[in-house]
């Protein structure tokens, strides 16, 4: 078992020109490539083991983030299975007087891989707040959805 703090995880990057669109505006394919190395680090120390990406609920911005401002990625482990993590990474652009907006949360499913490069299981969560109880809650609803989505009734 492991706390959901053993594996927070948080990086931090500037937007160069060379991660934004015409507009100066960061990419969107930026922002998921930083989003997936977040949840994948968080999940490598949950898991203990190298993970893949099996699935991501949703990438929209919710502010803007432009060329040259400072972008923060959180991740957290929200949900486990048997051999998959669900992690949660926020994203914000971080003013230079310290205060941070909200730009994008995005959910990804990720899953622990052996030696032999098949699923593995992973540690249970413990649950020490009530955000992290809240979370562990709304992460069994949307477990729920995704099956859906696929077809899959549990």
């Amino acid at each position: 078992m492991k706390r959901v703090g053993d594996s927070y995880t948080e990086q931090v990057q500037i937007i160069f020109p060379q991660h934004g669109n015409g507009m100066c505006r960061l990419f969107g394919g930026q922002l998921m490539a930083w989003i997936d190395v977040v949840a994948g680090v968080v999940a490598r120390r949950h898991a203990g083991s190298s993970v893949t990406t099996a699935s991501v609920d949703e990438l929209s911005f919710v502010h803007p983030a432009r060329v040259d401002d400072t972008i923060v990625l959180t991740g957290r482990v929200t949900h486990v299975g048997r051999t998959s993590m669900e992690v949660r990474v926020d994203t914000y652009v971080e003013r230079l007087d310290g205060n941070r907006e909200l730009v994008n949360r995005a959910y990804l499913v990720l899953v622990a891989l052996g030696a032999d490069g098949r699923p593995t299981e992973v540690p249970g969560l413990i649950l020490e707040t009530d955000e992290e109880r809240s979370e562990w809650a709304a992460g069994e609803l949307r477990k729920r959805a995704r099956a859906g989505r696929r077809g899959i009734h549990e």
